[in-house]
């Protein structure tokens, strides 16, 4: 009975107070709803741990053989990487080139979809409490999903990249020339498209031939070459300057499960890691 008076003198402040007292009940009703967002997360977590509980011993046995095949392979991609990361740590030491920005990977898990903004947004399950921030990029492994538009302790809103809101600067794969890229958002029972404009006039695009559209180094947040999208047809714009054309995506944002959120390293974390990768040099995944 307490929790729903609570409840109820919420929703009078935020619909009779003041905008700042208005601002400060909303936030304190999000995360009040925060661990009711979490909650099937966790429970799918729990099934899925049962589920696994409730095999046979021959198939858990299997299945420890394949993941030890897996892990063997990663292995040995992880001591190439690294040693690559160490080529590249030796050449800006001769050179004297400035490091590339770095990043830190934070998994995070998928809470919640609206189905009235199943194109617009989605909520992880990562906060301000794990580093994340206001416009960090959210990625997977085929390219970018979108990035965080509100931050909250334990949970994080992401601005998908099919948004209208969403727009970053990019260019085509081959071509250094930028482009605009913005969400265009879904029409009832059909895929969700991206809209790309300013295109110089001499490219062009066909079903045979498609363009791939990846992320520019002027994006912001986001890493270089990450993939978008790709270009089918290309139009002239009203300018008569330029092109324009719809994106089509290649990602699966429609079954995401779990993102990637790539945090900026803090300076504390370049001086112990002076070295690290441009992507990713450290994935944090505990607490998903």
């Amino acid at each position: 009975m307490q929790s729903v008076a609570v409840f109820a003198a919420m929703v009078v402040l935020c619909l009779l107070g003041p905008g700042a007292v208005r601002h400060f009940t909303g936030d304190m009703f999000d995360e009040f709803r925060a661990p009711l967002d979490s909650l099937p997360s966790h429970l799918y977590d729990l099934e899925k741990f049962w589920s696994l509980h409730a095999n046979s011993k021959r198939a858990l046995i299997e299945a420890g053989r394949d993941l030890a095949r897996l892990n063997a392979a990663y292995e040995i991609k992880m001591t190439q990487n690294a040693s690559l990361k160490d080529t590249i740590a030796r050449y800006e030491s001769i050179f004297n080139f400035p490091s590339y920005e770095k990043f830190n990977a934070v998994v995070a898990r998928v809470v919640r979809r609206d189905l009235n903004a199943w194109w617009q947004h989605m909520i992880v399950r990562r906060g301000s409490l794990d580093g994340v921030e206001i416009g960090d990029a959210v990625v997977y492994s085929g390219g970018i999903v979108g990035r965080i538009s509100e931050v909250h302790l334990n949970t994080s809103v992401v601005e998908l990249l099919s948004s209208r809101k969403f727009r970053l600067a990019a260019h085509f794969e081959g071509s250094d020339e930028p482009v605009v890229y913005q969400g265009a958002g879904a029409l009832s029972f059909h895929d969700p498209v991206g809209e790309v404009s300013d295109v110089p006039s001499n490219l062009s695009a066909s079903a045979a031939n498609p363009l791939k559209l990846v992320t520019s180094s002027l994006a912001g947040t986001f890493p270089e070459g990450l993939v978008i999208g790709e270009v089918v047809s290309l139009k002239t714009d009203s300018s008569a300057l330029f092109k324009e054309g719809k994106v089509i995506f290649k990602s699966p944002i429609a079954s995401l499960r779990e993102v990637v959120i790539l945090t900026k390293v803090q300076p504390e974390e370049e001086n112990l890691n002076p070295n690290g990768a441009s992507f990713a040099p450290s994935i944090s995944a505990d607490g998903m």
